[in-house]
């Protein structure tokens, strides 16, 4: 497996981010040691958002300048009028907060909108924003799966976010992870370990799954008579998948991340195919009730 296809995640720089997360938000001092430990590995771009509390801040008093950044621009407030500006003033704002001139690219953080009223005006100002040179590409990042079709059949984009691990495979059953591919689409996968809870000790497992037990007892079975871990299995699954260009990985200790590199590149490991599932209140955890 490759290094390069890893992508740190930041929402736990500036949230206590994940169910699983045992160490809340990240110090300044454990950020520089992740982003140093992560450019020694050949890991050069980072994912935020203006919703990750002060992960844009917090990136901020760090040297950004090896490193490409991907942001996600706030919901468009409904009582917006300006669009384009707008979306010009959030885009300096996060560029102020990050100190660096331009982002990698910026991304819908929520893409449902486009298909609202004002969603052709908001596509065109990000097109203006990448027109200008202050971002490289735009794309979206998805939450709800099923609003993904409907908007990639009106807008076009450079990148698209999306859920996708060993238990949900909805990006891989539907074709739309090929159909992403053949438009020349980047694909970033979030939500690799479902929120930390494809790694949890089944001990831990919070009670709200106990519905999917049977599903969880074949996984962690499955891990044992394979003698492969957790993490190895959640990463190589969609390291192996070549229409995956990378995978995010969020993290809230160094020793984490040392970790993800170091398994990245163990062997591919062959996932089977039952462990799986499309109920959403499972693998979507919006729906959550923790």
């Amino acid at each position: 497996m490759s290094v390069q296809k890893l992508m740190l995640g930041t929402a736990q720089f500036g949230l206590p981010y994940g169910v699983a997360n045992q160490n809340g938000q990240v110090s300044q001092t454990v950020i520089q040691e992740m982003l140093c430990c992560a450019y020694d590995a050949g890991v050069s771009t980072l994912d935020t958002a203006i919703a990750y509390g002060n992960s844009e801040e917090a990136l901020g008093l760090q040297n950004l300048q090896k490193f490409a950044v991907v942001s996600k621009l706030f919901e468009l407030p409904n009582e917006c009028t300006d669009i384009a500006t707008w979306v010009e003033q959030q885009l300096h704002a996060s560029l102020k907060r990050l100190q660096i001139e331009s982002l990698e690219a910026l991304l819908f953080h929520r893409p449902i909108q486009l298909l609202e009223p004002k969603g052709q005006q908001l596509y065109q100002a990000m097109l203006m924003l990448k027109e200008q040179g202050l971002v490289k590409r735009i794309g979206i990042s998805m939450y709800r799966f099923e609003e993904l079709p409907e908007v990639i059949k009106h807008f076009d984009f450079d990148i698209v976010q999306a859920p996708m691990n060993i238990f949900d495979r909805r990006m891989q059953t539907s074709g739309l992870l090929s159909k992403l591919k053949g438009a020349g689409v980047e694909v970033h996968i979030r939500s690799a370990f479902l929120q930390g809870v494809l790694l949890m000790d089944p001990k831990q497992t919070p009670n709200y799954f106990l519905p999917w037990a049977e599903l969880f007892n074949a996984y962690h079975y499955w891990l044992s008579s394979v003698d492969v871990t957790a993490l190895q299995a959640c990463l190589s699954f969609l390291n192996q998948n070549s229409k995956v260009d990378r995978i995010i990985v969020g993290v809230d200790n160094l020793q984490q991340l040392k970790q993800i590199i170091n398994v990245m590149t163990m062997p591919i490991v062959k996932i089977p195919s039952f462990i799986n599932s499309t109920d959403e209140a499972l693998i979507d955890p919006s729906r959550w009730n923790i």
